[in-house]
């Protein structure tokens, strides 16, 4: 068929009406880092829709009073799917002013039967505050696709539409992420035959990524379960480091983190023995001009966690929205009510491409998560980096096979690996 400008337009009219082009999530650009593109397994969604039981209802304290509740929490569940399933789908989601709803697009295929036949390790995706279960679906689905069972969470008092007092965000998130891995591994049926809750991880951005880090060890100080802000009651010491209740909630479980601009050591959450308690092998994924979480907080964190290896990987000149949102729905580009700024500010950087810094986190993310739960050594290789990307030297002989001097990053193509840093310590340094 020959495509005139009107045949064009008619078709375009057609995938836009059915939403092929309404907000994707899952672009691969060209100049993407080797591990970046979606694995070969095709991906099925459902949404989940739990409860914790007997929980405190944060938002209802008073003095001593600590009112009991039946905690919701709405899961989106990312997984390998059915051979044969289709690629593609919809989600419907809501915009930063928690009013708008936006169409993304995806390759997951909504209630597609799981792949049968084996069992794939556990992420659990934790979003900031205020965020949704949606906001890292780029990430959900591109892991999904190689092997892994990922469920996304929206944790209630922190989305966009009930958000409600930090304190319940302060004390619940590490609790949510805590019961999200006890669900699913006792999760039943066909779904639940595929999940291997025994190898898990935590990926949180900022106070997901601050979740994340308290429930891999690094406990809070006395000073913050004291704000005034901060959670009622003397709630937060639950999460007070050496505490009896702090160390209950450590799960052997948990092989690994990703902590995406984590909140927290810039407002006294940690001190150097709570940071030092951090025990899982740790990726931090940072913008050196992170103005919410602190660059500099958060190198703490990185060259203070000696109970664990750990990685740091920078932005340069990116702020807190470094590599964690999806790209900005078209929707949010433009002033909407109930807002005093344009909602593409809450999933954009100023500098850098949101899909360009999604595509590398996807990278370093599949390269740490396989190493760490699936026990592939190779992916070793990925981070065996020169620690300012600026300096690699691409050297290869007539044949374009590395050369000995070849120093540039390993997944990167020449000329790609620019304005990153990538940095590394043992346990124990």
């Amino acid at each position: 068929m020959t495509l005139t400008r009107a045949t064009g337009i008619t078709l375009a009219a057609t995938l836009t009406a059915a939403g092929a082009w309404a907000n994707p999530i899952d672009q691969i650009r060209p100049d993407a880092p080797e591990l970046a593109a979606y694995g070969p397994l095709p991906i099925g969604v459902q949404t989940l829709q739990v409860t914790i039981p007997d929980s405190i209802d944060v938002l209802n304290v008073s003095g001593s009073d600590l009112p009991r509740y039946d905690r919701p929490l709405t899961l989106e569940v990312w997984y390998p799917a059915a051979e044969g399933t289709r690629p593609g789908g919809t989600y419907t989601a809501l915009l930063r002013d928690g009013a708008t709803e936006v169409t993304l697009t995806g390759q997951a295929a909504r209630d597609a039967a799981p792949a049968a036949g084996g069992r794939y390790p556990l992420i659990v995706i934790s979003h900031g505050y205020p965020g949704n279960r949606y906001l890292m679906s780029h990430l959900g689905e591109n892991l999904a696709s190689k092997g892994y069972i990922t469920v996304s969470i929206d944790h209630t008092d922190s989305t966009y539409s009930d958000q409600a007092a930090f304190g319940s965000t302060l004390y619940n998130r590490p609790l949510d992420q805590a019961f999200v891995v006890d669900h699913m591994a006792g999760l039943e049926g066909a779904l639940g035959d595929i999940v291997d809750a025994d190898n898990t991880a935590v990926v949180g951005y900022s106070m997901g990524g601050y979740g994340a880090l308290i429930f891999g060890g690094a406990g809070v100080t006395q000073a913050s379960t004291e704000f005034s802000w901060g959670a009622p009651n003397g709630l937060l010491e639950a999460h007070l480091a050496m505490s009896d209740t702090h160390e209950a909630l450590m799960d052997p479980r948990v092989k690994a983190i990703i902590a995406i601009g984590p909140w927290g050591n810039n407002a006294g959450f940690w001190d150097a023995s709570g940071i030092a308690g951090l025990r899982v092998p740790t990726l931090l994924v940072a913008g050196s001009d992170d103005d919410v979480s602190v660059y500099d907080a958060m190198r703490e964190i990185f060259v203070g966690a000696v109970g664990t290896d750990r990685h740091l990987l920078t932005f340069e000149h990116a702020n807190h929205n470094a590599a964690a949102p999806m790209p900005a729905p078209k929707e949010s580009w433009e002033p909407v009510e109930g807002l005093d700024f344009v909602p593409f500010e809450h999933y954009a950087d100023a500098v850098w491409d949101t899909t360009r810094m999604n595509n590398i986190a996807q990278h370093f993310a599949t390269a740490f998560l396989d190493l760490h739960l699936k026990e592939d050594t190779e992916k070793a290789r990925f981070f065996d980096l020169v620690p300012n990307s600026a300096d690699g030297l691409v050297d290869v002989d007539d044949a374009g096979n590395p050369t000995e001097d070849h120093t540039y990053w390993r997944g990167f193509a020449p000329r790609t690996a620019k304005g990153l840093q990538f940095e590394t310590l043992p346990k124990g340094q």
